[in-house]
């Protein structure tokens, strides 16, 4: 090792460039200065140090800068950290070219494997220890799947064992086809290999993992179908709660039907279907129980309406009195055709209040009905009798007769009380107040 290394000498040179002036003195001495450390360049031993240096160039340039000497001195004797630093680097960089060595010899390409494995078989170390490890890993995880998918209990276990397929297969791909079959002897003398894979058995963990991979597929499409298909029916349950009216109840019932009808088509040996089971047993349930109100609320909506088709006919006929007996007769029977439809509704509909509500109302109007009706057939047939009486005094009197005798008074009598039973607002009160008036006059 020379005494002055490159790079002081190049710290030196620089400083005493900038320090000798441009005339011939100053050239000579900054060759002068210069030769010197070319000379400690060429002369192996000791590196110079602060001093060495300072000795060397002061003479010539008095004025020279201690911070340039002390950077060169330091640069031209490193510290023992510095060497370390550079021998570990040296060090590194050979364990870095024999690591590439090692994995350009590993490469997965069977002419170089088969020729590496016949004249130095422990070079391939690295490349039997993945294959052992990914061996072991496929084994293991394909094990472990085939637990979690086919045996799957919940949502859980598919979750994981989508995790444990995707494992498997990433090691059965990191298992060359050549290796299978392949035994190195000197590495299993060591560490005893645990594969004996074959062609076929390699191939059917292929099939096996693709297959649960396709089974997992399904269960996921099966996940979704039973989770859409619950918050189809949860959103059919709360609609048909807050419905305001039976139109709005039937469309929620008609999405619950929708719902269950999801539920039946998720495919059998899924695990959706078997957790599905027991909700689509009580949905339906409750389903029945829905419907069957549904039903019984729109026959009793029907029957209401139906009810008041009748009443308001019966009403039309209201609007013209007096009414003849058959008017008020066919009243009574639309009233009576309104109440029976009431009366046909049950305690346990949900309409039912209402249906009360309007049949207190129509039982008040038949019992006017039947009222008047009984007053129409008692004033007419009184003022039928009115009428016999009175044919019959016609008859006894003679027409130029002035005076009624007590015989034929006592009938007038008789007459006029029963004019006096007809009550207004029936069809012969008019002719009997007429009568009526006629025969007190003649009474006087």
């Amino acid at each position: 090792m020379s005494r002055l290394n490159q790079r002081a000498f190049e710290i030196l040179k620089a400083e005493i460039l900038r320090c000798s002036a441009d005339d011939p003195v100053g050239k000579v001495q900054r060759d002068i200065a210069l030769r010197r450390l070319e000379r400690f360049q060429a002369k192996p031993g000791a590196p110079l140090t602060l001093e060495d240096l300072r000795d060397a160039i002061v003479d010539l340039f008095p004025d020279f800068s201690e911070k340039v000497l002390k950077a060169a001195a330091r640069a031209n004797c490193p510290s023992p950290t510095a060497n370390r630093f550079r021998l570990a680097s040296a060090v590194l960089v050979g364990i870095a070219g024999l690591a590439g060595g090692v994995w350009i010899l590993n490469l997965p390409y069977p002419p170089i494997r088969w020729t590496v494995a016949r004249v130095a078989p422990l070079v391939l170390m690295p490349s039997f220890i993945s294959m052992d490890k990914n061996y072991r890993q496929a084994i293991a995880t394909t094990e472990q799947a085939d637990q979690l998918v086919n045996r799957a209990t919940s949502a859980a276990d598919l979750e994981l064992g989508t995790t444990k397929v995707q494992t498997a297969q990433k090691s059965l791909d990191a298992l060359p086809v050549w290796f299978l079959g392949y035994y190195p002897q000197t590495y299993c003398g060591l560490f005893q290999c645990s594969w004996r894979f074959t062609l076929d058995e390699f191939q059917g963990a292929r099939k096996e993992v693709a297959r649960m991979d396709a089974k997992l597929f399904q269960e996921k499409n099966a996940q979704t179908q039973l989770n859409q298909a619950d918050q189809l029916l949860g959103s059919a349950k709360q609609q048909y709660q807050e419905a305001p009216n039976t139109a709005e109840q039937q469309a929620a019932i008609a999405q619950w039907q929708q719902a269950i009808d999801q539920l039946h088509q998720i495919p059998d040996q899924t695990l959706a279907a078997r957790m599905a089971l027991p909700k689509l047993m009580a949905y339906e349930r409750d389903f029945q129980q829905v419907s069957g109100l549904a039903l019984g609320s729109t026959q009793t909506s029907n029957l209401i309406e139906a009810a008041k088709i009748f009443a308001k006919t019966a009403q039309e006929l209201n609007l013209k009195v007096p009414h003849a007996e058959i008017e008020w007769e066919e009243n009574q029977k639309q009233w009576a055709t309104a109440i029976d439809r009431l009366k046909t509704i049950d305690f346990k509909d949900p309409d039912y209040r209402q249906a009360q509500t309007l049949l207190a109302n129509y039982e008040k109007r038949f019992s006017y009905v039947q009222i008047r009706l009984k007053t129409e057939q008692a004033s007419v047939q009184a003022f039928k009798e009115a009428q016999q009486l009175r044919n019959y005094l016609l008859d006894s009197t003679a027409n130029n007769a002035k005076a009624l005798n007590p015989a034929q008074a006592r009938q007038l009598h008789r007459i006029a009380d029963k004019l006096r039973e007809v009550k207004a607002g029936t069809t012969v009160y008019i002719d009997a107040k007429g009568m009526l008036k006629a025969a007190e006059a003649r009474l006087k």
